[in-house]
Order: structure tokens, then sequence, then C-alpha cells
């Protein structure tokens, strides 16, 4: 037999988006019902103690095969000693809870880098708790995934700061830790007042952060907006040497092709053009919107 992957039951990939739909939901300056989801299903209860698993997983790279094995192994032995029937019953409360705030089509279908993994662990947890015989081969694939995933070296990140989580610190100590990660990995900068145009950026970027072909749409749409607003705007400046500025500006700006993917550099760029836009709009007397 085979076990198949279900993403509406697979802990790690409930929680992660969770956890971006209280960021969007922050951004669109709605109260998020996720924060009470996340608070009331993975704060000391057993489907908490299944996600700190996957957290692990996650967060372990770069290590030699050996110990890649051991932290496998181990954490497969940790989920066969979790409470099954509370978890199954808690996921399923969950995904109630979460129809009646959300479309659920729409929730699940944020792409998340991690998916693949998160899959990969939810299978062979699944495995080692059926009595019945699984096909070697779904096994062997599924560890391949997982070993190599320990064993590669990650690539070196920037360090990355983000005054936008500001607007967290209202929130609890637990809920502000689970929300505070997503910004963290994503955008480099500091962003304390962003303006109405930076948060739909973000938006956007934060529910297609698998660089599809509707983000890079929806990327070159705003280099083009920025353009065609830097290029009227700086028909009524009379400062030439801002003007000369300004044409620099516009000369940085090109649009994605078909081949190329959005990445945060460019969502960080992007965010300072629309800085710029907004600085000289207020320093010209136009009014912001």
């Amino acid at each position: 037999m085979n076990i198949k992957h279900s993403k509406y039951k697979n802990t790690g990939i409930l929680f992660e988006l969770l956890v971006r739909q209280v960021t969007a939901d922050t951004l669109n300056g709605k109260n998020s019902p996720a924060i009470k989801l996340i608070q009331s299903y993975f704060v000391k209860s057993e489907l908490g103690k299944e996600y700190k698993l996957y957290e692990t997983l996650s967060k372990n790279t770069s290590l030699n095969e050996g110990k890649a094995n051991v932290v496998l192994s181990t954490l497969l032995e940790t989920s066969k000693k979790l409470n099954r029937k509370s978890i199954k019953r808690q996921k399923y409360n969950l995904i109630k809870e979460i129809k009646k705030h959300y479309d659920l089509n729409e929730f699940f279908n944020t792409k998340l880098p991690n998916y693949k993994i998160h899959a990969a662990f939810y299978t062979l947890t699944e495995i080692e708790n059926v009595n019945e015989i699984v096909d070697t081969i779904q096994i062997i694939n599924n560890k391949v995934t997982l070993l190599e995933h320990l064993c590669k070296t990650p690539i070196k990140e920037e360090k990355v700061e983000a005054d936008v989580l500001k607007e967290f610190q209202s929130y609890d100590k637990d809920t502000r830790m689970l929300t505070y990660k997503i910004l963290m990995e994503k955008f480099n900068g500091k962003y304390s007042d962003l303006y109405p145009s930076q948060k739909e950026i973000l938006r956007e970027y934060i529910n297609s952060v698998d660089s599809t072909p509707v983000l890079r749409d929806f990327y070159n749409t705003k280099i083009q907006e920025v353009k065609n607003e830097l290029n009227t705007l700086n028909q009524t400046i009379s400062d030439k040497t801002v003007q000369i500025k300004v044409n620099e500006v516009l000369n940085l700006l090109h649009e994605l092709d078909k081949t190329s993917k959005v990445t945060s550099e460019n969502i960080v760029n992007i965010l300072q053009y629309y800085e710029l836009l907004e600085e000289l709009k207020s320093a010209h007397g136009q009014v912001t919107e």
C-alpha cells in the first residue's frame, strides 16, 4: 500500500499557513482569527508537540550523514509516542475552525518553501503508525528527501531586520514569537511606517512565496506603475539636480522576464522605489492617498 499525503492533515503545513495568515491579516489592518487558532491548537497541546518535530526537522541542515540519520530516526520514534487519537481530533476541529473564518481553497492555496519536506515527514510518520505493509520505494524516497535536506549546506542569509514586525508587539509573547519569524526570513530593511502601496506589495509577496508567474506579473505591474508615476512627477520638478536623480532611478527600473523569479531583494528594491515616490510627492505638494 501507499500512504497518500494530505496538506489538510499535515501539522507542519497547517501551522505555517496559520502564521502566514496572521501576517496577511495584520497587514490588511484586520483582527486575525488565526491568532486564537494558533493559541488554542498549538500551545501546550498534542498538536503543538507534533509541530515541534516538524520545526526541528526544518531547522536542522549541514549535518553529516550519521547525524542526519540519528535526527531523522529520533524524530520518527518520538512521533510514535504522541497521542495519535488526540492529534487526529485536534486536526479535525482545527480545520472546522479555519473553515469558519477563511475560504479553505484560498487558505491552502499558498505555496510553502518547505512543502516537500513537510510532506515527506508527514508520510513517514503516517507509515510509522500503520500496521499494514507500505511500499518500500515510498519509504526510501521520502527518507532520501529528508536526509538530503538534513545534509544540505544552506545559503548564507543576510541579516534581516524588519520594523514592520512592531505591529505585532501588542500580542502576547507566545503568539509574537510564532508570527515574528515569517517576516524575519523575508524582508531586509527597516519599515516603521509603511505606505498603503508598500503594504500591498508585502501582502502579495507573503501570499505568493513560491515566486509564481502571478507574483512576477504583479511585480512587473508595480514596476511599470512606479515608472509611469515617476515620469509624470518628473515633468513637474523644476530642480534639475532632482530631475537627473529621478532619471537615474528610472534607468534602474526593469521588469522581470518570463524565466526570472521574484526574490526578496526585488521586493526590498520596489519598496524603496515607492518610498522615494511618496517622498517626492510630499516634497512637491502632491497628496498621498
